[in-house]
C-alpha cells in the first residue's frame, strides 16, 4: 500500500497513517492520565515534543518491522510510539498494573501487534530479542543487568538518557564492554540517544577472540 508522507509536528517524517494512530495515543493517554499520571500534569500540553517526537527519534535505530522489547514502558514511550512508527511487534515490559492496562487499550486502539508484560523487569522471561529499548527507566549500569537478559547474541540496545549519559558510561565501564554510537536528541538539549551493541560483561570472555 501507497503512504503518503508528511512531517510529523517537529519535522519527523512519517505517514499520514502513522500520525493518525499516534494521534489516537495521544487522545487516549490525555483521557487515562487524570486517573494513573502516565505523564507530568504540565507535560500534557507539550505531549508531542516532550515524549511522542522523543520517542520518534529512535525509528532510524530499529529496522521496519523488526520485533523488539521495550523495558519500563509507563505511557507508552518509547515502545508504543516506536512500534506504531515502525510496524513492528514489541513486548512492553511495565510492572505498574494500571499502566499495563492502559498499554492494552492503547495496543488495541492504534491497532499495535503488542504484548504487556505486567511483572517487574527481574521476574520476566523472554525469549532473546535483537533490540531492546528503555527510556529514563535507570542508571545504565542496571539497565544494562536488565536488558542484557533479552538481548541476543549480537543484540543492540537502544537508550534514551539525559544529561548524566557521561557519568554513567564512565560507571558502566567498569562492569561491561560495548560499543557505544550516541548522537544528540533533537527534542532535549541534555537528551542523547544510546546505541549499543558488542555488550558483554567484563568478567565474560570476548567470543569473537575467546578472550
Amino acid at each position: 500500500m501507497f503512504h503518503v508522507k508528511h512531517s510529523s509536528p517537529l519535522g519527523t517524517v512519517v505517514s499520514r497513517e502513522t500520525t493518525e494512530r499516534l494521534m489516537v495515543l495521544a487522545d487516549l493517554l490525555s483521557r487515562w492520565n487524570p486517573r494513573i499520571n502516565l505523564v507530568s500534569t504540565g507535560d500534557l500540553p507539550h505531549l508531542w515534543q516532550r515524549h511522542i517526537e522523543d520517542s520518534l527519534q529512535l525509528v532510524q535505530e530499529i529496522p521496519p518491522g523488526a520485533p523488539f522489547i521495550d523495558l519500563g514502558s509507563g505511557g507508552g514511550f518509547p515502545g508504543l510510539v516506536l512500534a506504531i512508527a515502525n510496524e513492528s511487534p514489541v513486548t512492553l515490559i511495565e510492572a505498574d498494573q494500571r499502566k499495563a492496562s492502559f498499554l492494552r487499550e492503547a495496543a488495541r486502539a492504534t491497532g499495535v501487534q503488542a504484548e504487556i508484560v505486567a511483572r517487574r523487569i527481574e521476574q520476566v522471561d523472554l525469549p532473546p530479542a535483537d533490540y531492546v529499548t528503555a527510556r529514563a527507566l535507570a542508571p545504565l549500569p542496571r539497565l544494562l543487568g536488565w536488558a542484557t537478559r533479552f538481548l541476543s547474541h549480537d543484540g543492540i540496545c537502544v537508550f534514551l538518557k539525559g544529561r548524566t549519559v557521561d557519568e554513567e558510561l564512565t560507571a558502566a565501564a567498569s562492569e561491561w564492554h560495548m560499543a557505544v554510537s550516541r548522537r544528540p536528541s533533537r527534542t532535549d538539549p541534555d537528551g542523547v540517544i544510546l546505541r549499543l551493541s558488542e555488550i558483554r560483561r567484563v568478567s565474560e570472555p570476548d567470543r569473537a577472540t575467546g578472550r
